[in-house]
């Protein structure tokens, strides 16, 4: 078989439904708002994203899945308008008191999912939709960021098919059917005709994230679902009998970055 016969995105939707990893709702994103404007924008991610992000000649850019804008206002003092995107109401009202709090009036908020019409969204020099690509068709997602860009897109995805590391899904003796990696996005645009970068950045891992028990909980039901009492338990000694030094092992979480030139 050639390599051209290989339909990437048709797999990638075979997957993606398959996946122990379902997509969040609207509402789901309402709640967990406030709880992620409070620890998100010291994240060691957020500088990582954007050391690589060229702003060269650059005046505006589209943050699609925007969230409370822990990458939107860091960027806002370097460019002239910033375009947030997100389909969750609550996100964007919380980004809109930030950058009241740190007197920004550069900052734009439209209120869109990925798969509402976006005919009035902007065309913007550089598109970035960091985190945000967990779609049910990637090359429709991809066809729409490359459509609002002018100069440059980027993109982060996590690597290895799992938002949980192996040692707490072990713990719980919990089987998953992973998503899509990230090479199934390289594939597609390259069947799309663009010859995109990777790099590897990272971000903080579940054990060092949270400090309580409670907290760690929430996190890993927030990617499996709903627990069992049993598995609350399993998790709860397996946090419990953490030493520093697996903390340590296990302290960030790889994101590949994809980028290209238009």
């Amino acid at each position: 078989m050639n390599l051209k016969d290989i339909d990437f995105n048709k797999l990638y939707i075979e997957q993606k439904q398959k996946t122990s990893f379902k997509s969040k709702g609207v509402e789901q994103w309402n709640k967990k708002a406030l709880h992620m404007n409070k620890r998100v924008h010291q994240s060691i991610y957020n500088q990582e994203f954007l050391d690589v992000i060229n702003i060269e000649n650059c005046e505006s850019i589209l943050d699609v899945g925007c969230g409370v804008g822990n990458l939107s206002l860091k960027m806002s003092k370097n460019l002239k308008e910033i375009f947030c995107l997100d389909f969750s109401p609550v996100m964007l009202e919380q980004l809109t008191k930030n950058a009241q709090a740190l007197n920004l009036n550069n900052i734009n908020t439209i209120c869109k999912s990925w798969y509402d019409s976006w005919d009035e969204v902007p065309i913007t020099d550089i598109v970035i939709a960091s985190r945000s690509m967990e779609v049910k068709d990637m090359k429709f997602a991809l066809k729409k960021l490359n459509k609002k860009a002018k100069k440059r897109v980027y993109i982060s995805y996590k690597v290895g098919g799992s938002f949980l590391d192996e040692k707490i899904l072990k713990a719980i003796n919990k089987d998953i059917l992973r998503k899509p990696d990230y090479i199934y996005i390289l594939n597609i645009l390259y069947q799309m005709g663009i010859n995109a970068n990777v790099q590897f950045i990272k971000s903080e891992g579940q054990t060092s994230i949270y400090d309580d028990i409670e907290s760690f909980i929430k996190s890993v039901s927030w990617s499996l679902g709903e627990l069992s009492q049993k598995e609350i338990v399993q998790l709860k000694n397996y946090f419990d009998a953490l030493k520093p030094e697996e903390k340590e092992k296990s302290k960030y979480v790889q994101w590949a970055l994809i980028s290209w030139d238009k």
